[in-house]
């Protein structure tokens, strides 16, 4: 059965315009120009992944409350923001309130395209019976590629599908310094300088609240970071 998504984008022609590209790729797609028809449409039926502007009509942080009223509702649903205002201050907020990926609007749709299946692939793999390929152990780490999901000290980290790639590239190779490139290339990603260490501060706080002695990514000033293994 074709995956269902939703687009909730106040602009009708760049709405239309993702929607075409979705359906091209196999996808039923709903569009919703502001926040409560979307609320209202997701009582009767939630769809499968979600893409939502952070500006909606005259409700300016719309997409933030959409976000946050989701996830309350379904833990496990996809949400993506994809907008705009690309200032880290936004995306830190989107990423907090329990979104998946925050990308801007300036990404290409091949990209997109990839990241959204991605996530599908990271929620397929997740319903599966749990096996022992694709596994990456680094002392309290513990890494399943198939399912996408990072363990510390059996401890689930709860990280978006940018921070798994970041982490899977840095454990991979204990003790290899990756730069800037290697990184953006192992997350899919576009991300300049500020962007990565935001994300790599953000990594590091979630396995903090699970392990406040974690100090596993190394910085190597003017080169990148890596992963130190016990």
């Amino acid at each position: 059965m074709a995956k269902r998504i939703a687009i909730v984008e106040d602009e009708a022609a760049i709405r239309e315009n993702y929607a075409a590209a979705f359906s091209r790729e196999g996808y039923v797609v709903d569009g919703y120009d502001a926040r409560q028809p979307a609320l209202d449409a997701f009582e009767s039926r939630l769809p499968d992944l979600v893409v939502i502007d952070v500006n909606l009509k005259d409700d300016v942080e719309g997409g933030f409350e959409l976000c946050r009223e989701l996830r309350s509702r379904a833990a496990d649903l996809p949400i993506i923001f994809l907008t705009a205002r690309d200032s880290e201050f936004d995306a830190v907020s989107g990423l907090r309130l329990g979104a998946d990926d925050y990308l801007t609007k300036d990404i290409s749709l091949p990209h997109l395209m990839a990241r959204v299946a991605a996530l599908f692939r990271r929620m397929d793999a997740m319903q599966k019976p749990q096996g022992s390929t694709g596994r990456i152990t680094r002392g309290d780490l513990s890494i399943d590629t198939e399912r996408m999901t990072v363990h510390w000290q059996d401890q689930p980290v709860g990280l978006t599908l940018t921070e798994f790639w970041l982490v899977h590239a840095l454990a991979r190779y204990p003790g290899h310094v990756k730069n800037r490139q290697q990184l953006m290339d192992a997350a899919q990603a576009v991300l300049d300088d500020n962007t990565i260490t935001s994300h790599v501060k953000r990594i590091r706080r979630k396995f903090h609240a699970i392990d406040s002695s974690f100090d596993s990514i190394e910085t190597v000033y003017g080169m990148g970071y890596r992963w130190i293994s016990d």
